[in-house]
């Protein structure tokens, strides 16, 4: 049963991680989001597990959704909905401006995946 320890061990990690992305330091972030820096260091350590005010502050800090860390924090379920289907589905936009929308969308989701070491990140950017 060490479902909740790595639970905030991958939360902490995903903090860390963002953290790491927005080039912001450990002092930095707990500034912006107005918690302490040993408090902010035990949660990407997985040793606390934080609120949903406190992650709705990190997520805030750091210009993500509250709702990735609720997932992340096993808070919330993750939403199987699909942003290229939304995409597809929005009206106001020409079968122009959603095909490149789309196509934006996944070469970003492609250089990421590849920037994380993900071997489909490349496998896929090679077949597009």
């Amino acid at each position: 049963m060490n479902e909740a320890p790595d639970r905030r061990r991958e939360l902490g990690d995903f903090i860390r991680d963002q953290r790491a992305r927005a080039r912001l330091s450990l002092r930095r972030l707990s500034a912006l989001a107005g918690i302490s820096n040993p408090y902010l260091s035990q949660i990407e350590r997985g040793l606390r597990k934080p609120s949903a005010e406190i992650l709705q502050q990190i997520a805030r800090a750091l210009s993500i959704s509250a709702e990735t860390l609720y997932v992340r924090a096993g808070i919330l379920e993750e939403r199987e909905e699909d942003l290229v289907a939304r995409i597809r589905a929005d009206a106001s936009m020409t079968e122009e401006q959603k095909r490149r929308l789309e196509e934006l969308y996944e070469s970003f989701r492609r250089q990421n995946r590849a920037a994380d070491g993900d071997p489909a990140g490349d496998d896929q950017q090679a077949s597009a």
